[in-house]
């Protein structure tokens, strides 16, 4: 009876430990993403405020059937 305790135990444990290796790989591909939207997310934004391509407020621009 013990030793099938701990048999189940142990295969639980081997489950649980796969799981949070499986979580951990998600968490850290997420957080490469994150990164990289925050870069993209800055550029922008220095692209805007620096007057780039498309920069400059939306009400000096002249709608198409004016």
């Amino acid at each position: 009876m013990t030793e099938d305790r701990i048999t189940n135990l142990e295969i639980k444990l081997s489950f649980t430990e796969d799981l949070i290796e499986k979580l951990n790989e998600t968490v850290y591909k997420q957080q490469q993403q994150i990164e990289f939207l925050y870069r993209e997310l800055k550029a922008i934004k220095e692209q805007a405020s620096s007057g780039g391509p498309g920069g400059g407020s939306l009400k000096d621009e002249i709608p198409p059937h004016y």
